[in-house]
This record gives structure tokens, sequence and C-alpha cells, in this order.
């Protein structure tokens, strides 16, 4: 998936990415981890879940397997893609459950929570 589809800036300093559009993902529900201009979104990790994250996520109290068709949202499967919250990516990382970072689709701004070689470490192959 490297459509662009915003003027807005990678972790690699070059244009964001779409991240998935099924499921359809992003804070607006565009397929991208993009702000759109608000400070206040924080949906920019673009993951590739793995099992171990979901099952770790869902013992956090974030529970993203659990289909919710009210929201038109069919939960999450190891190799899903998905714009995670930032904070419950580092929460992951630091846990050591974190799931793999699709760089050319994960926002800019996650680099103020953080570094460029963590993501990095944590890398989908080929994507």
């Amino acid at each position: 998936m490297s459509e662009l589809l915003t003027t807005e800036k990678n972790v690699l300093g070059g244009e964001l990415r779409a991240c998935s559009y099924s499921p359809l993902t992003g804070y607006f529900r565009d397929g991208c981890c993009a702000t759109q201009g608000h400070t206040e979104v924080a949906h920019l990790v673009c993951i590739k879940a793995t099992r171990e994250f979901l099952e770790f996520s869902v013992a956090q109290g974030n529970d993203l397997v659990t289909p919710l068709p009210e929201m038109r949202f069919r939960g999450l499967s190891p190799g899903d893609r998905w714009c995670l919250h930032v904070l419950r990516w580092v929460q992951a990382w630091q846990a050591g459950k974190a799931p793999q970072v699709i760089l050319e689709a994960t926002h800019q701004n996650v680099l103020r929570y953080v570094s460029l070689s963590a993501l990095e470490a944590h890398a989908a192959d080929g994507e």
C-alpha cells in the first residue's frame, strides 16, 4: 500500500503514505494516520498487528479484537494494519510487546514520543 493520501510527513521525512483501507483506519477513517492539522489527534503509528500485541492490548483494556458492528469495526487480526494511538504503541514497546511499524505510513509527530531508532527496530520487513 503506497498511495499518498496527504501532504503530511512520515517519520522518515517523506510524504505520509496510506496505512489501511481494509480495515479502514485512521482517526478520520480515511485510511491514513494523519492529523489533518488537529493537535489532539494521536492515532499516528501505522502498525501491522501481531497476535502477541493484540493479546497484550486486550489485557491492558484496549480491545482491538472484538468486532463492534455499530462502529463499523470488524476487529483486528494478526497481519492487519491499523493507526494506533502513539501512547499505546509506547506502552507496548516498554512492555516488550510492540507491534511492527510501517514507517512510511507513521506520522512524524510520533517522534515527539519515541525515537526513530526504536521505530526502525520494529519496522515491518518489505513494507
